[in-house]
């Protein structure tokens, strides 16, 4: 196995629930829209599974778990509000999951590449990466708006491996929910699932390949797919 075959090897990440922690500043931005329209907040331990589909979705289901019917043009402007407010508390709450530096710091002495591929738009998510000082990590950091398609389409992952100069045949996918598992499938690739993400359905019931509870487990996941990917 040559170092050049090595450094082509990329390691695809969800970034809500997966990468990050986002969950308290996202809550927090939608209970101050929800609180705007007179609505109560919503919790932030049983809001966490409503995560992970865009900003628009999740003012989508804030509006449904009261109830509130809601115009396409109410959710457009209540979804650029929660942007708005959202941005500029980005990073307030949000901090990378327990063990992720080390892990990236193992894999990258690995010669793995890494890259972001989120539903969350572009702009954003290289805000908060930012802010919690891991861009420079990513070759690639892709979001709903960067190729005009949202997970599970293919077309998100494919884009991103290409953009961060891998290939589909040497990359992995790690995501939390069952976008993430789907996008993975639909391209082909195998996914390992992370316990501690958010889902309204267990990752253990999406059958990832692999399930790690802590990103200790991660470097020992990446390496056994890798193998049986490419046994030579």
């Amino acid at each position: 196995m040559t170092s050049a075959r090595i450094s082509a090897r990329i390691i695809v990440f969800d970034l809500d629930g997966t990468l990050v922690d986002t969950a308290p500043d996202l809550i927090n931005a939608l209970n101050w829209v929800l609180d705007r329209e007179g609505l109560p907040p919503v919790p932030l331990q049983s809001a966490r599974a409503m995560i992970g589909a865009g900003a628009r979705r999740l003012i989508e289901r804030g509006l449904e778990l009261e109830g509130r019917a809601a115009s396409f043009e109410d959710v457009t402007r209540l979804t650029g509000d929660f942007i708005d407010y959202y941005a500029a508390h980005i990073a307030d709450a949000s901090r990378p999951f327990d063990g992720l530096e080390s892990a990236l710091d193992d894999l990258a002495a690995l010669g793995y590449r890494f890259a972001v591929c989120t539903n969350k738009l572009e702009w954003l998510s290289k805000r908060l990466l930012d802010q919690l000082g891991l861009s420079a990590r990513f070759a690639a950091i892709c979001g709903a708006d960067t190729f005009g398609v949202s997970k599970p389409d293919p077309a998100i992952l494919q884009q991103t491996i290409a953009r961060a100069g891998g290939q589909l045949s040497q990359a992995i996918m790690v995501g939390d929910a069952g976008p993430d598992i789907g996008v993975a499938r639909r391209a082909g690739i195998p996914v390992i699932g992370v316990e501690f993400g958010y889902t309204e359905v267990p990752i253990a019931d999406l059958k990832p390949d692999r399930l790690v509870s802590h990103m200790r487990e991660l470097p020992a996941a990446v390496q056994s797919l890798m193998l049986q990917r490419d046994p030579a």
